[in-house]
């Protein structure tokens, strides 16, 4: 498709986007009096306008409910959980059975290696990508160390080749093929935060399977970003927040998913709690823990109805809009955002390089920006770009489809065209 980098062009683009009254839909904040051009959707997504009301709900049932909100509420926080459940498994690609929310994200990866991270003799070993996301890291070391193993000799890195950014799916299999007699878990990010490379996920699945590890995901920029089919593609277990991509609010509650295959396993190990209980029994109080058949039995705690509320309201909107069509403009948006760079790139002296690698995108373009530095991106903040710098010059630009424009891509690429030219007097 041949774009423009005009605003008559973008504006065109938006009247022809089957999804741009979802815009309409969240709160943005303002700077110098206009909506800011929001790319922090990785990190935090907007707030639906919707959320307000769902919390607003439960505050009412527990102001004249009390405890009898557990069940008597339009929504009853006993099974508010079971709410969630069928938009989520739709979004990862699973069996309703197959998901919960819970927790947050390390700590629900954590509880599943209970699980899944069974080391026994030769097969101890533990595979993920190099410099996987800190919270990823401290978590697996201090799992093997908590098994007894030095991470320096039990966790396996997939490093990038010299001189590249991003990971190649061969080299993954390669490793996870060489260590095939040692690999206990592959564990890796779907999505990774710092280049947005999504990894091929159903063929790295595929080779760990064939290996005898057991495998799973941190899907943390992954859920609601791209396509995923964890039942199909016969992962054993994954987890991801619902922060990002899917808006539910800072620090929100965790989304799980455990193959059904497991479920029926009487001797799996997993840190129990009264939530887990079948509901049938969970009120009579019984000392043995009696597990509901579906990934609801890793619950340890009643969930925390205050914060799945902002969640839901969410995922109404995802129901609504369905993955595909947001898929759809996810792709075109992030081309039209990579020619806006490209037409910026050719009227500057700078030069821009997207590490994120063609044929394995979702939201996100990660961009080196050779020779500028902290004070550009500076710039683009007080201006209403709100943007992600990492160390030394990158950063991460991710419109999400919901409430990104094709509009918001120009008046960026102008944006930043602009505080380059004042950095250079030209």
């Amino acid at each position: 498709m041949r774009f423009e980098n005009t605003a008559d062009y973008a504006l065109r683009l938006d009247q022809e986007d089957p999804l741009r009254h979802y815009r309409e839909e969240f709160h943005f904040p303002q700077v110098k009096g206009k909506d800011v051009i929001y790319f922090t959707g990785n990190s935090l997504g907007l707030q639906p306008k919707s959320a307000q009301r769902f919390v607003d709900d439960i505050m009412k049932d527990w102001r004249e409910l009390a405890v009898e909100g557990h069940f008597y509420a339009e929504k009853p926080w006993w099974d508010y959980h079971e709410r969630l459940a069928p938009a989520l498994a739709r979004i990862v690609g699973a069996r309703i059975r197959e998901v919960s929310v819970m927790n947050t994200l390390t700590v629900n990866l954590h509880l599943l290696m209970v699980s899944f991270y069974r080391p026994h003799g030769k097969r101890y070993k533990i595979l993920c990508e190099e410099k996987a996301f800190p919270s990823d890291q401290y978590m697996l070391q201090s799992q093997l160390k908590f098994h007894g193993y030095d991470p320096g000799e039990a966790l396996i890195e997939v490093r990038k080749r010299p001189g590249e950014h991003h990971w190649r799916t061969e080299d993954i299999l390669q490793a996870i093929e060489s260590h095939r007699g040692e690999l206990a878990l592959v564990l890796m990010g779907g999505v990774n935060y710092y280049n947005g490379q999504v990894l091929d996920m159903a063929a790295i699945t595929k080779a760990g399977k064939a290996a005898g590890a057991m495998v799973g995901w941190d899907l943390a920029h992954a859920a609601g970003n791209v396509h995923l089919a964890l039942h199909d593609w016969e992962v054993d277990f994954a987890s991801w927040c619902s922060y990002k991509y899917m808006n539910s609010g800072p620090g929100n509650a965790s989304g799980i998913f455990v193959h059904e295959k497991h479920q029926a396993d009487p001797d799996i190990p997993r840190f129990e709690g009264w939530w887990g209980t079948k509901r049938e029994t969970r009120f009579l109080m019984q000392p043995r823990f009696d597990p509901i058949e579906s990934a609801d039995a890793w619950q340890v705690s009643n969930p925390p109805v205050l914060a799945l509320a902002p969640y839901l309201a969410s995922l109404e909107l995802f129901e609504q809009a369905g993955m595909d069509a947001l898929i759809a403009k996810r792709d075109r948006i992030v081309a039209y955002l990579e020619f806006v760079l490209g037409e910026v790139d050719r009227q500057v002296e700078s030069t821009f390089e997207i590490i994120t690698p063609p044929g394995a995108r979702g939201c996100q373009l990660s961009v080196f920006l050779h020779g500028e530095g902290r004070p550009l991106f500076d710039y683009l903040m007080q201006n209403g770009v709100i943007t992600d710098w990492r160390e030394p010059n990158v950063i991460r630009l991710a419109p999400a489809p919901f409430y990104c424009s094709y509009t918001d891509m120009y008046r960026f690429g102008e944006i930043l065209k602009q505080g380059i030219l004042e950095r250079t007097g030209a």
